[in-house]
């Protein structure tokens, strides 16, 4: 049971902390050394390896969740007939809906730098940067980064204020952008995608839902791959913490993605940044200390 509420609770810190541009990754490794699962070798009916499976995987739930609030936006085919009948087309193609076919293909262009890389070279990365001090350090200089493109953007005004304004080259930019937060755990994949975004001219309301619709594909390839890599075969103890996790993951995040939609539309991004390095500072003097 002690377990179980600790899924829970890493699920709640996961719903919160993947939409906000402040690091699930940072939260949930502080978390991990607050309350760990305990493993087989402490006793408990965990292997060793499960949990850098479980921090990605729980990011189902919250996948599903932008799924369900923007199903209408993200959904490609028309399948009433008043939805055929604005479409515009005959035959077949009617029952495509052409302006979400050409979003999705921008996004899966944003995905591409990130799949890349991250295929060759995911080991690579966990190993040298999968650690406290480099999360506290990504934390950090994110944060100066939000605060400091927010005060250069002040007064000015972004010069694509709709989702349809995205071109395929602003995609690839973006997802360049996100390509730091595959290399560098703690930057946040959500921050570098509204911070690449901002600074090449996107509003936020723009930039923020592009950003949860580009999560969808890469939050489950990424989840696909950890669990690939784990293999499929779980004890009991573990297939319930994933489910728990995950489910507590998706509700919460119901919540979270409808607050942000409603903060981002009269505020800036500035307190995520000083969030970002108190908490930068945070985890840098815990492990210090702890060291």
């Amino acid at each position: 049971m002690i377990e179980i509420i600790k899924a829970v609770i890493y699920g709640i810190v996961e719903g919160i902390t993947e939409w906000l541009p402040i690091s699930s990754t940072g939260h949930l490794i502080l978390l991990e050394s607050i309350m760990p699962f305990q493993t087989a070798a402490e006793g408990g009916n965990v292997s060793e390896e499960f949990f850098g499976m479980f921090d990605v995987v729980i990011q189902l739930g919250a996948i599903l969740a932008v799924v369900v609030l923007f199903w209408g936006r993200i959904w490609p085919f028309a399948l009433t007939r008043a939805e055929r009948e604005k479409e515009g087309g005959t035959g077949i193609m009617s029952y495509f809906k052409r302006d979400i076919w050409i979003l999705w293909f921008k996004i899966l262009i944003s995905c591409v730098p990130a799949a890349v890389i991250g295929i060759l070279f995911d080991d690579v990365f966990d190993e040298l940067f999968y650690n406290p001090t480099s999360v506290a350090i990504a934390l950090i200089v994110f944060g100066v980064a939000f605060i400091v493109i927010e005060n250069w953007n002040r007064g000015r005004r972004p010069r694509i204020r709709r989702l349809s304004q995205i071109t395929y080259q602003t995609a690839l930019l973006i997802g360049v952008f996100q390509l730091l937060a595959a290399v560098f755990p703690g930057t946040s994949r959500s921050g570098a995608t509204i911070v690449g975004a901002l600074l090449i001219g996107v509003s936020r309301t723009v930039a923020a839902e592009y950003t949860f619709f580009l999560a969808i594909p890469v939050m489950f390839g990424a989840s696909l791959l950890k669990i690939v890599k784990f293999g499929f075969e779980f004890t009991s103890l573990e297939l319930t913490l994933l489910i728990t996790g995950t489910v507590v993951s998706f509700i919460v995040s119901l919540f979270v993605l409808r607050f942000l939609m409603g903060y981002i539309k009269k505020h800036n991004f500035k307190v995520f940044g000083w969030y970002r390095i108190v908490l930068g500072i945070v985890v840098l003097v815990y492990f210090g200390l702890a060291a």
